[in-house]
This record gives C-alpha cells, sequence and structure tokens, in this order.
C-alpha cells in the first residue's frame, strides 16, 4: 500500500494508533451493551467525522439496532466553531419512545451535541445518550453529558480516523496531531 507522503508530512505525531483505538471501541461498546441489555437502540451517526467509529462500534453491539444518520454543521472552512448549528440531514426513523445513542467522533464546545440532545429529547426519545471516542474538556464551553468517552485528549489540533481538517486526512486510520502550520 502506498501512502501519501505530502500528507504524512502534515501529522506532527500520532496520539494514537489503530491498535489503541480498536481497544478503545472494545471498551466503549463493552459499556455499552452492558447498559442497553435487552433494549433496542437506534445509533444516530454524526456525520461524517463519526462514520469510521461507529462502524467499528457497531459491528461490537450485541443489541437491536437500527442506523441512522444525521448530519449537523457547526464549523465553517476554518478550525474554529461558528457557533450557528445547521441540520444538514436529520434522522429518518422517529424516535419517540426510542432510545437514542448518538454516535460522535469527538466533542469539542458542546454547542452541536447540546442542542441535537435537546432536539431529541422533544422529539419524545425514551432515552438520548452519547458516545464520542475523543473528548476535549479544555474547549468546553456548553455543559453537555457525554455518557461514555473512549478518552480525554488535550487542546491539539488532531486529524484521522474520521476527523478532519477542510475534509481531508479522514482515511487515515490513526489519530494524529496536525502541524500547526497546515491550519494556521
Amino acid at each position: 500500500m502506498k501512502f501519501n507522503t505530502n500528507m504524512h508530512r502534515d501529522i506532527q505525531s500520532i496520539m494514537f494508533t489503530k491498535q489503541e483505538i480498536d481497544h478503545m471501541v472494545y471498551e466503549l461498546a463493552h459499556q455499552i451493551n452492558r447498559d442497553y441489555d435487552g433494549e433496542e437502540l437506534i445509533a444516530a451517526v454524526i456525520l461524517k467525522g463519526s462514520m469510521m467509529f461507529a462502524a467499528d462500534l457497531i459491528r461490537c453491539l450485541t443489541m437491536n439496532v437500527k442506523l441512522d444518520f444525521m448530519q449537523v454543521s457547526s464549523y465553517g472552512s476554518g478550525t474554529e466553531s461558528s457557533g450557528v448549528i445547521k441540520v444538514k440531514k436529520d434522522l429518518d426513523n422517529d424516535v419517540n419512545g426510542k432510545n437514542v445513542l448518538i454516535i460522535e467522533d469527538i466533542v469539542d464546545s458542546g454547542r452541536t451535541l447540546s442542542l441535537i440532545c435537546e432536539d431529541l429529547e422533544k422529539r419524545g426519545a425514551k432515552s438520548v445518550k452519547i458516545v464520542t471516542l475523543l473528548s476535549k474538556p479544555a474547549r468546553r464551553v456548553v455543559n453537555v453529558k457525554v455518557d461514555y468517552i473512549g478518552t480525554d485528549i488535550p487542546d491539539e489540533f488532531v486529524v484521522g480516523y474520521g476527523l478532519d481538517m477542510d475534509e481531508k486526512y479522514r482515511q487515515l486510520d490513526y489519530v494524529g496531531i496536525l502541524r500547526p502550520e497546515v491550519y494556521m
């Protein structure tokens, strides 16, 4: 397999290898399986960044899972949240009376997830929980309850495993820290 050497030059260091990510996903799935034993679940995957994490996580779940997708945007082409949430694609399933697990790649400010949770609760969801691979508590501006966290990370610009910068780097099978000169 040939790697894009220019892309890898943009990575300052690897934060989590594929093996470390696999272990986090397995541990998260174990907790979710325990908590939802005997229950059905709507897995609400937040596109695009959560796609890789969601695919790996869902394969480890043992309950009946309805897979659904939501695409929201709070970032422009830069690195800071605009603070304005735009729903580009809503869930297809009715969540009324259902357990909903929001699958997110990274929780940063918490703004987007807070609004999504609020909306799903208004729609009558039986429960709304959040699972994320990565959390940046230092960046949180809205107090949002994240039920399942793979790991907390420092305030670094990370890419790979679905995480991007202007739609680049998603396909990397690891999470890496982007060199500041790439995004500044």
